[in-house]
């Protein structure tokens, strides 16, 4: 599903190239539910937006299903990532001013346009309700973020990360911002849905119990990444 060769990355403070990513190589198989430990600075999220195509990588390459991505034009990128790729990130980024479904439905206002999004509106609201319904929020379509919990707000980005039908699930310390209890419901949510859907996951954090969850676990160690024996 996804292989990395020789990817490296440096960003520049006060005209000076600072080093975070030296080389990774890296590979995922297609369901593969697979956890990136490793310290802070390590390196784990640029990674994470690298195969995203958030970003581009200054060397080495990246591959998709067998496409190269690195290197692909930014309308091509933001087209991919609109529709094989989802997010789910620590601090949510929900619009504080539409409900749990609304902010559930954005990615398909975005990728419709208007003319398409209200032929296909009551389709996609179906699908948006279904997907709420799967991590528990029925009761709370028409909330807003600020009526709802960290561990509520965390499961509407899971429900808007899946709206689109992604391939690939990238979640970056999904887990950060949120106490103990809710934090092993998430989870375990994000296991089961992985399952359901048939998606594959990469969950970056530096709890070892969270990353517990996955098929694997690699670490990350000053811009490398390393396989246990």
């Amino acid at each position: 599903m996804l292989l990395v060769k020789g990817i490296t990355k440096s960003y520049s403070k006060k005209r000076l190239a600072i080093p975070v990513l030296k080389g990774v190589n890296f590979s995922v198989r297609k369901g593969e539910f697979v956890s990136i430990v490793g310290q802070s600075g390590s390196g784990k999220s640029t990674l994470l937006h690298l195969l995203g195509t958030l970003d581009v990588p200054d060397a080495g390459e990246i591959y998709f299903g067998g496409e190269r991505i690195d290197s692909l034009p930014s309308v091509r990128r933001d087209w991919l990532r609109n529709r094989s790729i989802g997010f789910i990130f620590q601090f949510y980024h929900l619009l504080p001013e539409l409900t749990a479904l609304e902010n559930v439905l954005s990615p398909l206002m975005i990728r419709a346009g208007l003319l398409e999004y209200s032929f296909k509106r009551r389709k996609y609201r179906e699908r948006a309700e279904s997907l709420l319904g799967q991590v528990g929020l029925t009761h709370r379509l028409k909330h807003k973020p600020n009526e709802l919990s960290g561990g509520e707000m965390q499961r509407t980005a899971i429900a808007r990360a899946l709206i689109s039908g992604p391939q690939i699930l990238l979640a970056d310390e999904p887990t950060g911002n949120l106490d103990a209890a809710s934090a092993k419901e998430v989870i375990q949510m994000l296991r089961q849905l992985c399952t359901l859907h048939k998606l594959t996951v990469i969950l970056v954090t530096h709890d070892r119990d969270i990353a517990a969850v996955a098929d694997r676990t690699v670490q990350m160690v000053d811009g490398t990444i390393v396989e246990p024996p």
